[in-house]
């Protein structure tokens, strides 16, 4: 049996259940769950508007120590702290899943995951990296950007179930407990330079350098997109898209690629054009504006989160924090 999951909150609900349908449609025989960083207790979803797919509460899933974990953690941080927990959470619940994966919601598959399926057969993890060619331009991202939110994208990745992947993933989850932060100066970019680890703890761990997985704004200078003849989206021409990564996109400004790059106008990118329109038209179709409006019951006003960080990376007395805090 296979589990793929994403997590999110309530206000990405559209993006998750785009995935789901995606994988509903390429991939029928995987289970697919949303771990919801939110709770369900109060809130009432309009009948057009409620999940078809199981909803997986953080609060149910035995985290020790979350409540402080939040207190740390603005909410992209909390969402990607509880990767590994989610992981270890599915492994336990469901004794017969050999393989669990893990997709960012911002994500279509477009083709069945045969090849990653028979890759987790012979190995025990596998990965994608953020690129595989030199970039030749210093627009952003670049490597230097990649050195320091990670070689690899953790929008992604595949475990199959054994001692050894069991084991890193206890790590994971003791380093994502605490360090778990955007904080570039001090080595930390969220759950992903923590991976950069994960092929020398385990030694059999995949690195997937095919073009048609995770595609995204990162790598696009070295993927051109096509339709071929029966329809399938190509990648270079020759490679089936396996999955489209579309981080940073709003379809409230369909204009703009990614909020997170400068390199590339969707308007330069024709070849992008169909894949951004099957985006925009299911995020529309699945509520993006509706569950936009629900604030993350875990949220911190920003002003109580700087202050709690500041309180215990400096330690100094609460008069002093009290009196700074609007400058931080």
């Amino acid at each position: 049996m296979t589990i793929a999951f994403t997590i999110c909150s309530i206000n990405y609900l559209a993006q998750a259940r785009t995935l789901g349908d995606s994988l509903a449609a390429t991939n029928p025989d995987i289970k697919y769950f949303v771990g919801l960083v939110d709770r369900l207790e109060g809130v009432s979803f309009d009948d057009s508007y409620r999940p078809d797919f199981p909803l997986v509460e953080i609060h149910a899933i035995g985290i020790e120590g979350f409540e402080e974990m939040c207190e740390r953690y603005n909410i992209t941080e909390l969402n990607t702290a509880v990767k590994p927990f989610y992981f270890t959470y599915f492994f336990n619940k469901y004794p017969e899943a050999d393989k669990v994966i893990y997709f960012d919601p911002d994500i279509i598959v477009y083709q069945p995951l045969t090849h990653l399926l028979q890759s987790l057969d012979t190995h025990e993890a596998v990965l994608t990296p953020h690129v595989c060619t030199p970039i030749e331009d210093r627009q952003t991202p670049n490597e230097l950007h990649h050195l320091n939110t990670g070689i690899y994208n953790l929008g992604f990745v595949a475990f199959r179930k054994t001692d050894q992947t069991r084991q890193y993933i206890k790590w994971w989850e003791e380093k994502l407990r605490y360090e778990c932060l955007i904080a570039l100066c001090d080595g930390l970019f969220v759950d992903q330079n923590w991976m950069n680890f994960l092929p020398l703890f385990v030694e059999n761990t995949y690195i997937e350098r095919d073009p048609g997985y995770n595609a995204a704004y990162w790598n696009l200078h070295e993927r051109q997109f096509s339709v071929g003849p029966d329809g399938t989206h190509l990648v270079n021409t020759d490679h089936p898209l396996v999955f489209f990564h579309y981080s940073g996109y709003d379809p409230a400004k369909p204009a703009v690629l990614s909020k997170y790059q400068d390199r590339f106008e969707l308007s330069q990118r024709p070849d992008l054009t169909p894949l951004f329109d099957i985006y925009r038209n299911s995020l529309i179709r699945n509520g993006n504006e509706y569950y936009r409006k629900f604030p993350c019951c875990y949220i911190k006003p920003p002003k109580v989160l700087r202050y709690q960080r500041v309180r215990k990376w400096l330690k100094k007395p609460v008069e002093y924090l009290i009196d700074k805090i609007d400058t931080i």
